[in-house]
């Protein structure tokens, strides 16, 4: 969680609309990060895979 919070203020700073609560950007990052970018923490799995999740 912590690793996606700093990748976000990251982009933030050069993305507009991320300060509205409602914005889309973040649901879909959410998305990528969690289930189709591959972690080198998790040993290359992503987090859904991880935790079982199967897409």
């Amino acid at each position: 969680m912590e690793k996606m919070n700093g990748e976000i203020r990251d982009r933030e700073k050069t993305t507009r609309g991320l300060k509205k609560v409602d914005t889309p950007k973040l649901t879909d990052y959410q998305v990528y990060h969690n289930y189709m970018r591959p972690h080198e923490s998790l040993n290359g799995e992503t987090p859904a895979e991880r935790c079982g999740i199967e897409t």
